[in-house]
């Protein structure tokens, strides 16, 4: 019998809420944290809106020698890390080393660094590598720095495969439980609110350039313009169930399905991969569609994009058979770090019985979904779809499930 995989931690660095009670509070209540750049000056770009993390000081959770050694994004992953391991009753110096691993997600965080890099090549010549080099370097540094903090020499990776790779890395670190190693650190924290990292992005031509937070980014809606980007995300400490109940861990809930596609060629005729990826999913976790309980869209806020979605949920639920919601609309879409926050809010939902709002949004009637909008809605949540997409065509779909 495959071993069943359960989330027992969680740490949150979000738009809307640093750590996971103050993000579910505001997340619950339909609290917006979209706005303004103020990391940069924007005035001088089409797109000037964001999910920015308030309130975040490094200095204030990280010892100070760290700080010369890692920028914004692994900073915040480094202190969601802390209180995910804090909340699980994990102390890593009690564990064997090689019984603890990393698998995280990383999509454009290495932006800022490569900036930072860049300078000092403008300022100081060729003593520095290339910002280039910097960058694929960096991609290996989140999960680096979790490993090197805390001791774990187990498995460790990050998966790169755009907005989708923060689930892609919760799923590779179930495999690796399931392989044998105990305890896996996975999710993924995002950040490139930087003048290049925000070049990088308009060039995908998927931002809104709306001034409005109440309406630069609304998907399924009929003024539907793009998305607003975000920082932050979620570090989930996932074990082997038998090994959490055996230590009288608190169990969140279990990752029951995992399912993933890539979109065929354009112009190829080929139907789109998401219906595919969330078969796949309700497979591998033994699910009937008729038991899931709530899907966390990924909510591109682009016309085309927003119909795949709701044809691929109509085809597998019916329409309007399934609540589906949306929370990213408070805090922007984080890249890497939007899905792991999805499953963070989808393991609440379970937890609470609530299934928190999409903001903002009114749904066009011709979607066909049954978009929990305006307010949370009460419900029972036994089973909860998560989904995320990743531009060039990646497609993800988790299942998580409560644990009795």
């Amino acid at each position: 019998m495959t071993a069943s995989v359960v989330v027992t931690g969680l740490g949150v660095a979000a738009p809307n809420g640093l750590g996971t009670r103050d993000f579910w509070d505001a997340t619950r209540n339909g609290k917006n944290a979209i706005g303004r750049v103020t990391r940069f000056d924007p005035s001088g770009y089409p797109a000037r809106l964001a999910g920015e993390v308030p309130g975040f000081v490094a200095a204030d959770h990280l010892p100070s020698r760290l700080l010369p050694q890692t920028d914004h994004m692994t900073q915040m992953a480094l202190a969601a890390t802390d209180w995910a391991l804090a909340d699980a009753g994990v102390e890593p110096a009690d564990l064997p080393e090689f019984d603890m691993g990393v698998v995280t997600a990383s999509a454009s965080g290495g932006f800022e660094f490569g900036q930072g890099e860049l300078r000092k090549l403008w300022s100081q010549g060729s003593q520095y590598v290339s910002a280039y080099q910097s960058f694929a370097w960096f991609y290996a540094v989140n999960s680096g720095q979790i490993s090197i903090r805390n001791g774990m020499k187990g498995p460790s990776g990050v998966v790169v495969t755009d907005q989708a790779g923060g689930l892609d890395a919760v799923a590779q670190a179930r495999r690796q439980i399931r392989k044998g190693t105990p305890l896996i650190v996975s999710g993924g924290v995002d950040a490139s609110i930087c003048p290049w990292g925000w070049v990088a992005q308009l060039a995908g031509g998927r931002l809104s350039t709306s001034d409005e937070p109440d309406r630069a980014y609304l998907p399924f809606d009929r003024e539907a313009r793009g998305h607003v980007p975000g920082e932050g995300g979620a570090i989930l400490i996932m074990e082997a169930a038998d090994a959490a109940r055996a230590r009288g861990a608190r169990i969140y809930g279990e990752i029951s399905g995992y399912g993933a596609t890539f979109d065929p060629r354009p112009g190829s005729g080929r139907a789109p991969g998401l219906r595919k990826a969330i078969e796949l999913a309700l497979a591998d976790a033994r699910a009937e569609a008729g038991d899931v309980d709530v899907v966390f869209a990924d909510a591109a806020a682009l016309p085309d994009l927003d119909r795949v979605e709701a044809e691929a949920l109509t085809a597998v639920f019916g329409r309007r058979g399934v609540p589906v919601t949306a929370p990213k609309t408070m805090t922007g879409r984080l890249y890497s770090g939007a899905g792991p926050l999805d499953l963070a809010a989808a393991l609440l939902a379970i937890e609470e019985g609530l299934i928190p709002p999409t903001v903002n949004v009114e749904p066009a009637e011709e979607y066909g979904l049954d978009l929990v909008n305006g307010a949370a809605r009460t419900a029972e949540v036994r089973t909860g779809l998560v989904l995320a997409r990743g531009q060039g065509g990646f497609n993800s779909a988790v299942v998580v499930r409560a644990v009795d």
